[in-house]
């Protein structure tokens, strides 16, 4: 594999980028981005063995199929020295059945990597023989170093502008990569997955110990500086998880869920003493995973006191997704993967792809000043606030904000998605009022709500307005001074601008706490 994970940000508008506008040109037709359609990736664990199809050139990762078998490959493999005999013939037969599935998909290419259990069994080459031998797969068995570099790659993937330390937990080992402006950095892998800890003689006083002396030293290597941590690995993710469950968090999404470490530790605190069998049932996790939770949550207090990070981010992607990373051309990495996922969605799904586009332009006066973040949110929000056309109208205001909040998006936190969900909500209804997703709202302060509102207001608005590009019926200005909103009216807006674009006009003013005015547009 190329050991470069740099992604330099190049300029693919090939010097037109005034006809595309905000948005770029798209990618989905380069023969360097259909190249990665149907992407298959198995990763073979100390824990578990999962094959995940990527579909599609979207930036944003699309999942076509995704299988998990837990396997304990790497189970008693401290003490033994060798992989766990159910473990191989579980993974043997996984590994059979993903074969056969990716020669009925014709997924090419597919890369099977395995990871610590495997490099370190003493019969691990012999198992490689095996799978080739009897699946015609070939096992690509990475070291330490690369597997941290794969995972970080796959916290790039999702989050292009992430800082801080990338922390992956697997069954039998840990590794820990910084990640700054696109690139992966230092490096340390430590022998602190569960598995590895199972063997430690000696109680929680003696684990607690050897856990803070590998920590330690990988921290001198590191170099932690109060940095946000990743969390990458099922263990974490269960965490995480049972995390919501303790305060009742709304949002059951586990990609860019956010913990602090006071949190976090009341969590590790409330799970020592609490009922980890009712807990399983009550979040759906399975019972080989729950098994290794009390091991993972001290290491996860461990690194809370000895790194010292400023906020815990959860990320659903890793080391798979590190690997669909490594296939992307650089233009593509470079891209904004909620973007270039929203364009892919409205391409297949809406009703008239392209004129989210035209959208936005119509719209983007009245976000002036807005910030980067924000600018992209509204992006988004145009691009998507078609694709659910199909669903029965009582139900597109639900199936929008499902659509944001669950979907899987790269690029999105928590706050964001329930933001996007507002808007388009509001996109098909002038009220929230006595809607299911109420308890949701709390993640945004009082002014995101009422910003995500004019957001849906306006779509809502403009969506109707005209069929080909509203600019051709109209043009919006805001006067925040006067508190005006004017809509100036060409001669073929005068015919579009009948009742129910009135009605939607005065909504979206009222939204904005401002005066609507109406007028002529001058002939140039």
């Amino acid at each position: 594999m190329d050991a470069d994970s740099t992604a330099p940000a190049l300029d693919d508008d090939d010097g037109e980028a005034g006809d595309w506008g905000p948005f770029g040109r798209p990618l989905f037709d380069d023969p360097s981005a259909r190249a990665l359609s149907r992407v298959g990736v198995v990763d073979v664990g100390s824990n578990s063995v999962r094959m995940v199809v990527f579909d599609g050139a979207a930036r944003s990762p699309a999942y076509f199929f995704n299988e998990k078998i837990m396997c304990g490959l790497g189970k008693g493999l401290a003490q033994t020295g060798r992989l766990h005999p159910e473990g191989k013939a579980r993974a043997l037969s996984a590994l059979k059945r993903f074969s056969l599935l990716a020669k009925g998909m014709q997924v090419s290419p597919f890369t099977v990597v395995a990871t610590a259990a495997v490099r370190e069994a003493e019969d691990g080459a012999a198992f490689q023989e095996q799978v080739l031998r009897e699946t015609g797969l070939k096992l690509h068995v990475i070291d330490g170093a690369e597997e941290a570099r794969l995972s970080a790659q796959g916290v790039l993937l999702g989050w292009p502008e992430a800082k801080g330390i990338v922390c992956d937990i697997g069954g039998n080992s840990m590794e820990l990569a910084r990640i700054a402006e696109g690139r992966v950095g230092k490096r340390v892998s430590t022998p602190l997955g569960p598995f590895r800890l199972q063997q430690i003689e000696g109680g929680p006083k003696k684990r607690k110990a050897h856990i803070d002396a590998v920590l330690s030293a990988a921290a001198r290597a590191i170099r932690p500086e109060g940095d946000r941590i990743y969390l990458v690995g099922g263990s974490w993710r269960v965490i995480a998880r049972l995390d919501m469950e303790r305060r009742s968090y709304p949002l059951t999404v586990l990609h860019e869920y956010r913990m602090t470490p006071e949190g976090l530790m009341d969590t590790l605190d409330w799970l020592a003493t609490a009922d980890l069998a009712a807990l399983r049932g009550r979040t759906g996790t399975s019972a080989e995973r729950m098994e290794l939770v009390p091991l993972a949550c001290e290491v996860l207090r461990e690194i809370v006191r000895v790194l010292k990070p400023s906020s815990i981010d959860v990320s659903s992607y890793g080391i798979r997704e590190g690997l669909l990373y490594e296939q992307m051309p650089a233009r593509l990495r470079a891209r904004d993967p909620l973007i270039e996922a929203a364009r892919m969605t409205e391409l297949t799904q809406a009703r008239i792809p392209g004129f989210g586009k035209k959208l936005f332009l119509f719209l983007e006066p009245l976000f002036k000043g807005v910030t980067e973040d924000r600018l992209r949110l509204i992006k988004a929000a145009c691009l998507l606030h078609d694709t659910t056309w199909r669903a029965h109208p009582d139900y597109r205001a639900e199936a929008c904000f499902d659509n944001a909040t669950r979907a899987n998006l790269g690029g999105l936190d928590h706050p964001g998605r329930v933001f996007l969900g507002l808007a388009l909500l509001h996109r098909y209804k002038n009220s929230r009022a006595g809607s299911r997703m109420e308890p949701l709202f709390r993640l945004l302060p009082e002014e995101d709500i009422a910003q995500a509102e004019v957001l849906g207001k306006a779509m809502r608005f403009g969506a109707m307005f005209a069929v080909g590009d509203p600019a051709e019926a109209g043009e919006l200005r805001w006067q925040p001074k006067k508190r005006q909103l004017v809509l100036s009216l060409t001669e073929q807006g005068v015919g579009l601008f009948g009742e129910v674009a009135q009605t939607r006009f005065a909504s979206l003013a009222q939204a904005m706490k401002a005066e609507a005015k109406v007028a002529l547009r001058a002939e140039e």
